[in-house]
């Protein structure tokens, strides 16, 4: 049996359609909350089980590991560990986990809880259950993401608009369809993807200003981008730190908006295929649904 979180997610939906599309045969037990939307799993046509409850709950946790076989952990990389520990108290095969490229951000805020999770983690898996990790880079794709969906959004009503550092940094975002079928691709090809850890990043890097460019291109508007100085940003995030008495801080987020965070995905298109689509076809589809919606 495969046990999947998360997967009435952002990704985890396009992890489904993966599995509707190739007509998984086996049989899935799916996690669920009970304020999700579970109709997409009820009309699937696949042979799904669904748990409802709370993967803060440790017993759950253990109780849905019953007679699994591989697990795909989509959801939170913070139960990541009551996974894995889980897992090899139910002597769970394989165990792939969703984690994230912050890890390798030079920030303590950013990748320091990250990496903790992950040592723990690796040594509690060690020579115990066979395991995968994957790393998204920054998802994008649907108006429900968290990150190219504020800058839509942004753009669309502010005509001057700030650049941190000029914009310089280098991102590589990377859509959900591409992930969805990324995370259904090192499922059905244990042989090749066991224990290994994947980066799974978009189709190349690109500036922040481009792709901000793109998204105003595609907007049909005419916005003005300002150069601000990395420093003068920084030193404006602690004057505002320091006058809301710290309930306003976002220091280290500033400081990442100067941090490059492109990242090669060459082992996953070596192993399994990854061929993510380009940034501009991906985000002409989500900026399509920003229209349909609000304009």
């Amino acid at each position: 049996m495969l046990l999947v979180t998360g997967i009435t997610g952002h990704t985890g939906r396009y992890f489904l359609y993966n599995l509707i599309k190739n007509n998984y045969k086996g049989k899935i037990r799916c996690t669920a909350r009970k304020n999700s939307n579970i109709e997409i799993l009820k009309k699937s046509g696949l042979d799904i089980e669904i748990v409802i409850g709370d993967l803060n709950d440790k017993d759950y946790i253990y109780q849905i590991m019953k007679d699994v076989k591989i697990v795909m952990h989509i959801y939170n990389i913070h139960h990541s560990l009551d996974i894995i520990k889980a897992a090899i108290a139910n002597n769970v095969e394989r165990v792939i986990l969703v984690h994230t490229t912050g890890i390798y951000s030079k920030y303590k805020e950013a990748s320091l809880e990250y990496k903790k999770i992950e040592s723990q983690v690796l040594k509690a898996a060690k020579n115990r259950v066979n395991l995968t990790i994957l790393r998204p880079t920054m998802i994008y794709g649907d108006l429900c993401d968290h990150n190219m969906s504020k800058f839509i959004k942004m753009l669309n009503k502010i005509r001057l608009f700030p650049l941190i550092d000029g914009g310089k940094a280098l991102i590589q975002p990377v859509n959900a369809r591409d992930l969805g079928k990324a995370y259904y691709d090192v499922l059905m090809n244990s042989t090749i993807t066991v224990n290994k850890q994947y980066i799974l990043s978009g189709d190349k890097p690109i500036s922040i200003k481009e792709a901000l460019t793109i998204i105003s291109n595609k907007l049909n508007k005419k916005n003005i981008f300002i150069p601000v100085p990395l420093k003068v940003a920084e030193a404006v995030s602690y004057i505002i730190k320091w006058v809301t008495l710290g309930k306003m801080d976002f220091v280290e987020k500033v400081l990442r908006m100067g941090e490059n965070r492109a990242y090669s995905h060459y082992l996953a298109k070596k192993d399994f295929g990854f061929n993510p689509i380009p940034f501009e076809k991906g985000i002409e589809i989500e900026i399509n649904q920003f229209k349909e919606k609000y304009l």
